[in-house]
C-alpha cells in the first residue's frame, strides 16, 4: 500500500509541477547592425529540453518553463554562440532581445572581402555572401552546386564531382576557373594566378565555412583578374570557445565524407585542426571494369597567439598551414553522340589508365595590429606549391600508322573507324596504339601582402581609406612525357614508357607588384568609393626543348612579355531608406597576357546597376551590367579543346550584357506565433555576349570567328529555385536549377545540332532532423528526378552530369 501511495504522490507532484510550467520567454533576434532580423536561430534553455527556434521575423517564443534559474543560449551556424543567466518567476513573461556576432566579423581585411552579412551594406557593388546556414543546406562538396545560388556565375561542369572546377562571371570564359581571382581567406589559390592562371587545383569546399562573390568597381582591391570578378573562400574559423563537428556520410556509388574539426581560444592563445575527406567509386562505367572515381583527403591547421583584447594596441600573429591529396581516375576522353544516346555513364576502354594525382600544400602567416580604433594594418606572408601529374588519353594511332587526336576522333568517329574500334577495345597491330601523356606539372606562389586601413569623421561625414600592397611570384614548371600502350582485347599493355621531359620541358615564372587605394566617403545618404590599383608583371618562359631533359641549355629558347597597368573604378551608393539603396560602378577590367610575346593584356571598361531591398523576411536586388571588351583573352587549354600549350591570345573586341536578380521571402511571414518558417529564394540570370570583329583563331575550342558570333558555353538564360522548410525539429529543402541551350562553339542564329547543349532541369534536395540539440540526422538528393543531359562537348566528345545520387549521415556538434 505504501509503494501505490508513493506513485500516486510522485505523479501528482508532477502534474503540479506541469501546471506550474506556464511561465513564457520571448523576444526579437537580430544581427549586429541592429536592423537585420535573424531567422532559425535555436534558442534553449541549457540543460534542458526547452527550446525555440526564431522565425523569419527574427521573433522567438519559449512557452511552459518552470520557475528557476537558467542559462540562455542563442546559437547559429556562423555566429558566435551566446549565452545569459537569467532568473524566472512562475506565470512570469520575460522579454529578452538578442543581438548575434557574425563569426566572421573579427577577422582583418586580409581574410575577407565583405565583412559578413551585416558589411554588405557597405559595398558599392553586387556582392554575395553565402552564409554557414545556406552551405549546411544541402552540405554539397561540389561547388558549382553551391554556386547555382548567385547570379551572375557561369558554370560549366566536366567530372560530376565538381573535381575539376570552370566558373566564370559576368560572362567571362569559364575554362578552368582562369578568369577570376580565386582566393581562400584573402590569399591567391590558383597555382600560379599570375603565370598559368588554370586553376587545376580549387580549395575543398566542403570544409569551407562561407563563401563571398564580389563583382563590380570594389574588385580591383582583389586583382589580378578584374573583369568578372572574385571569389574568396572563407575556412573554418577558430571558435570562441572549445566546440569541435564531426560529419559523417555514406551514399551512392560507394561515396564516403568525413568533416571533423575541434578547437578552442584561450586568453593568449587559439587553435584548430581540421580535416575533410571524401570518395567514390565513379558513377561511370568503365568497358572491362575498374573504378571512376577519386579519393581525396585535406588536413588542415590554424595556430594563433594575441595580446589581451584590451591591450592598448591589439595584435594577433595566426599561422595556417594544409595538405590536400587527390587521386582520382578521370579522363578528357567522352563519347560519340550514338554511344552517349545508349549509355551516357559509359567510358571507352582507352582510358583505363587515365588518372590524375594531386598535391596540395599551403603556409601562411598573418599579424593583425589594431593600432586604434581609426587605423589598423594587416599583414600575410604566404607560400603554396602544387604537384599534379594527369595521365590521360593522347592519340590513338591506327592500323595504317596514323596518329589521330582524340579531340578530332570523337569529332569524326567515321573518318577513323580503325582508330575508334582500337579505343572500344578491339585489339592494335601495332605496340604503340595508344599515346597516354603524363602532364606531370609543379607550381609555386609566394608573396606577402599588407592592408591598411584608416577611418575617420568629420562633421557629419565618415570617410574609410584603405591602401593595399603585394609583392608575389608564381611559376609552373612543365617536365612531362608519353607512354605507350598496345590494346588487347580490351586490356591497354604499357610497352614503352616515356622519359620525362621529352614532351614538354619548360618554366614559365612570373614577377608582380600590385597595390591599390581605395577612398570610401558617406555624406548623409550618399556614398562614393573610389578607387585605383596597379599591376606591374613580368612573365617568363624558357623552354629548354624536348631533347635536353638536364636542363643544361644546350638549345634554351626564351621569351618574356611585360605589362604596366593602372586599374581605375568608382562605385556609389545612395540611401533611400533604412532598407532600400541604390548603388551604380564603373571600373576597368584586367587580366594578365601571359609569356607570349606580342599578346597583350585582356582590357575592358564595365559598368552595372542596381537597387538593394531589404526588410523583416523579405528582400531582393535586380542589377543590370554591360562589359565592353576592347580586347578578350582566350587560353588554349587541352579542358577547353585546344592543344593544351596554355598559351593565351588576343580575341578581340567582345560586349557582354546582362540582368542579375535575386529574391528571398518566407511564404509565411504573415503568420505570428508560428514556428514553422518555408523561406523560399529565387535566382535568375541573363547574359548575352557576341564577339565584334572577325578573326581567325588558333584555338581549336574557337576556329573561325565572325562578328555578331556568340561566345560559346554561355546560356543566355539560368534560374535557380529554392523551397525550404524550417522547424525547430527538422527541416526540409528543395531546389531545382534551369540551365538554358548554349552552344559549344562561336556562332550565331540556329545552332547545329553537334555544336548545341540542350536545356536542362536538376532537382536537388536535402532534409535533416534534430534528435538531441548536439546531434542530427541528415540525408540529401542530388538529381532527384534521375535526369540525363550532356554536361559538355569538349574537350573530346560528350560528357553527362551526375545521375541520381543519394547521400545519408549524421552531423554531431560538441
Amino acid at each position: 500500500m505504501k509503494k501505490y501511495l508513493t506513485i500516486i504522490v510522485i505523479t501528482l507532484l508532477s502534474f503540479t509541477g506541469t501546471l506550474a510550467q506556464n511561465a513564457t520567454i520571448k523576444g526579437k533576434i537580430k544581427q549586429t547592425d541592429s536592423t537585420t532580423a535573424m531567422s532559425g536561430v535555436s534558442i534553449y534553455l541549457d540543460k534542458t529540453n526547452i527550446g525555440s527556434t526564431s522565425n523569419s521575423s527574427g521573433n522567438y517564443i519559449i512557452k511552459k518553463v518552470p520557475e528557476g534559474q537558467y542559462t540562455l543560449v542563442a546559437s547559429a551556424i556562423g555566429y558566435h554562440t551566446l549565452k545569459k543567466e537569467i532568473s524566472i518567476k512562475e506565470n512570469e513573461v520575460l522579454n529578452i532581445n538578442i543581438t548575434m556576432v557574425e563569426a566572421v566579423s573579427s577577422l582583418s581585411e586580409v581574410v575577407i572581402m565583405t565583412g559578413g552579412v551585416t558589411g554588405i551594406k557597405g559595398i558599392m557593388g553586387s556582392v554575395h555572401y553565402i552564409t554557414p546556414k545556406e552551405i549546411q543546406k544541402f552540405s554539397y562538396t561540389d561547388v558549382n552546386r553551391i554556386l547555382r545560388a548567385v547570379p551572375g556565375v557561369n558554370i560549366q561542369e566536366e567530372d560530376g564531382f565538381g573535381l575539376r572546377v570552370n566558373i566564370g562571371l559576368r560572362g567571362t570564359g569559364v575554362e578552368r576557373s582562369s578568369k577570376i581571382t580565386v582566393m581562400e581567406d584573402g590569399v591567391l589559390m590558383a597555382p600560379a594566378a599570375y603565370a598559368a592562371p588554370a586553376a587545376y587545383y580549387f580549395p575543398t569546399i566542403g570544409r569551407m565555412q562561407a563563401i563571398e562573390i564580389l563583382k563590380g568597381s570594389s574588385q580591383i582591391k582583389y586583382g589580378p583578374h578584374t573583369t568578372g570578378g572574385a571569389i574568396n573562400l572563407i575556412s573554418t574559423q577558430i571558435p570562441y570557445e572549445f566546440s569541435g563537428r564531426i560529419n559523417l556520410f555514406t551514399g551512392s556509388f560507394g561515396g564516403k565524407n568525413l568533416h571533423a574539426f575541434v578547437g578552442n581560444s584561450y586568453k593568449n592563445f587559439a587553435y584548430i585542426v581540421e580535416t575533410f575527406q571524401y570518395s567514390s567509386n565513379g558513377f561511370k562505367k568503365l568497358d572491362g571494369g575498374g573504378n571512376t572515381g577519386f579519393d581525396k583527403k585535406d588536413y588542415l591547421a590554424k595556430f594563433r597567439i594575441n595580446t589581451d583584447d584590451d591591450a592598448k594596441v591589439y595584435q594577433s600573429l595566426t599561422f595556417k598551414i594544409g595538405r590536400s591529396n587527390e587521386v582520382s581516375n578521370e579522363t578528357y576522353l567522352g563519347l560519340t553522340q550514338e554511344d552517349f544516346n545508349i549509355n551516357p555513364y559509359r567510358r571507352y576502354a582507352a582510358s583505363q589508365k587515365d588518372q590524375m594525382n594531386t598535391k596540395h600544400s599551403q603556409f601562411s602567416l598573418t599579424h593583425v595590429a589594431n593600432l586604434s580604433k581609426h587605423f589598423n594594418i594587416s599583414t600575410t606572408a604566404y607560400y603554396s606549391k602544387f604537384y599534379r601529374n594527369w595521365f590521360k588519353l593522347n592519340k590513338v594511332k591506327d592500323n595504317t600508322g596514323t596518329k589521330t587526336s582524340i579531340n578530332s576522333l570523337l569529332d569524326n568517329p567515321l573518318n577513323f573507324e580503325d582508330a575508334f574500334s582500337i579505343l572500344t577495345g578491339s585489339t592494335s597491330t601495332y605496340e604503340d596504339a595508344l599515346f597516354v601523356k603524363a602532364n606531370n606539372r609543379s607550381y609555386y606562389a609566394k608573396g606577402v601582402q599588407t592592408i591598411f586601413g584608416f577611418n575617420f569623421k568629420t562633421n557629419n561625414t565618415t570617410h574609410k581609406i584603405d591602401f593595399g600592397f603585394r609583392v608575389h611570384q608564381d611559376q609552373v614548371d612543365r617536365f612531362q612525357w608519353v607512354d605507350e600502350f598496345s590494346m588487347n582485347n580490351g586490356v591497354m599493355n604499357l610497352t614503352k614508357k616515356g622519359v620525362p621531359g621529352t614532351e614538354s620541358n619548360r618554366v614559365e615564372t612570373a614577377d608582380a607588384i600590385a597595390t591599390y587605394v581605395q577612398y570610401k566617403i558617406n555624406i548623409g545618404k550618399f556614398s562614393a568609393t573610389p578607387g585605383i590599383r596597379y599591376e606591374n608583371i613580368t612573365l617568363k618562359r624558357l623552354d629548354y626543348g624536348t631533347s635536353d631533359i638536364d636542363r643544361e641549355g644546350i638549345n634554351l629558347s626564351k621569351r618574356s612579355n611585360k605589362v604596366d597597368v593602372f586599374i581605375p573604378g568608382i562605385g556609389f551608393d545612395y540611401q533611400f531608406s533604412e532598407s532600400t539603396s541604390a548603388f551604380a560602378g564603373i571600373h576597368k577590367g584586367f587580366s594578365p597576357p601571359g609569356s607570349k610575346e606580342g599578346t597583350k593584356p585582356e582590357k575592358s571598361i564595365n559598368y552595372e546597376l542596381g537597387l538593394r531591398y531589404s526588410k523583416n523576411a523579405l528582400s531582393y536586388k535586380p542589377v543590370i551590367f554591360y562589359n565592353n571588351y576592347s580586347n578578350l583573352l582566350g587560353s588554349d587549354l587541352a579542358a577547353a579543346g585546344g592543344d593544351g600549350t596554355g598559351d593565351l591570345f588576343n580575341g578581340g573586341k567582345v560586349k557582354t550584357k546582362g540582368v542579375e536578380f535575386q529574391l528571398t521571402y518566407d511564404l509565411l511571414a504573415t503568420k505570428k506565433q508560428r514556428t514553422i518558417n518555408l523561406p523560399i529564394s529565387i535566382v535568375y540570370t541573363y547574359t548575352d555576349a557576341k564577339f565584334q570583329n572577325d578573326f581567325e583563331s588558333d584555338f581549336g575550342g574557337w576556329g573561325k570567328v565572325s562578328a555578331g558570333d556568340q561566345f560559346p558555353y554561355l546560356a543566355n538564360n539560368q534560374l535557380t529555385l529554392i523551397l525550404g522548410l524550417e522547424h525547430p525539429q527538422f527541416s526540409f529543402n528543395i531546389s531545382g536549377k534551369y540551365l538554358g541551350e548554349m552552344r559549344t562553339l562561336p556562332g550565331q542564329g540556329k545552332i547545329p545540332l553537334n555544336e548545341k547543349i540542350e536545356s536542362y532541369l536538376v532537382i536537388d534536395s536535402s532534409a535533416n532532423y534534430i534528435l538531441h540539440k548536439n546531434i542530427s540526422v541528415f540525408a540529401n538528393a542530388t538529381n532527384l528526378t534521375n535526369k540525363v543531359y550532356v554536361a559538355s562537348r569538349r574537350p573530346a566528345g560528350l560528357r553527362s552530369g551526375m545521375p541520381r545520387a543519394f547521400n545519408i549521415g549524421v552531423k554531431a556538434t560538441f
